[in-house]
């Protein structure tokens, strides 16, 4: 069971105390429904957790949770996450086969007026790194034999602030994350390419980052 925590320090946020140990993924999908270790929960919906394949060659870390994410609890549901499953599978990589996921589990965003949209906000290097453990505890379970980085934000999560997704999107790094050894490929977020003037040519840009990743599989 995870620890009895009711609220993180303003000066040491984590999700430590509430990531059980020896926990399958299903105890630690339930076990985050109670994570308190940064304020992100207290205006959320409720925790998305990752989803998919236990046993995935392949992992994918986005930023955060959307707007229909948040409301439907799980990742990549909504028109980025469309957008993506069209990726994966043109590139060669069976959605159904992947692990998604977060690097920070709760939905942040601001609303210009009461009851307005919410519109997406992007967290804070201090929040990402308070909901490591999870990505780090999701890492241990799935032992994925690749991680495809989405977007900058991600990246900044699993690399640190000086990561620059254009500088090494399409590559094969391999670094220490976590712990562990793993070989990652960073792209952009689909959202981006959803927001992008050129979006086909933004999706072109994103199916051959996915390519570099299907051939690193095979």
């Amino acid at each position: 069971m995870a620890t009895k925590a009711t609220k993180a320090p303003e000066d040491a946020y984590t999700a430590a105390p509430f990531v059980p140990e020896h926990a399958d993924l299903a105890a630690l999908r339930e076990a985050a429904g109670e994570c308190r270790g940064c304020p992100l929960h207290r205006d959320a919906t409720q925790t998305v957790f990752g989803a998919g394949n236990t046993h995935a060659r392949v992992m994918l870390v986005g930023e955060q949770p959307g707007d229909q994410e948040d409301r439907q609890g799980r990742p990549f549901v909504g028109p980025a996450g469309k957008l993506l499953d069209r990726a994966l599978a043109e590139a060669g990589i069976d959605p159904g086969e992947a692990y998604v996921t977060n690097a920070v589990k709760h939905f942040k965003f601001t609303r210009a007026e009461p009851r307005k949209r919410r519109i997406h906000k992007a967290p804070t290097l201090r929040e990402m790194t308070a909901c490591g453990p999870w990505l780090a505890a999701e890492l241990a379970l799935v032992e994925p034999e690749l991680i495809v980085v989405l977007g900058a934000t991600a990246g900044k999560a699993l690399f640190g602030s000086s990561f620059r997704v254009t500088q090494v999107r399409g590559t094969v790094l391999e670094e220490e994350i976590h712990g562990r050894p793993e070989r990652i490929v960073p792209t952009v977020h689909p959202s981006a390419v959803l927001r992008a003037e050129d979006r086909e040519a933004a999706y072109q840009g994103l199916l051959s980052d996915l390519k570099v990743a299907a051939r690193a599989l095979s």
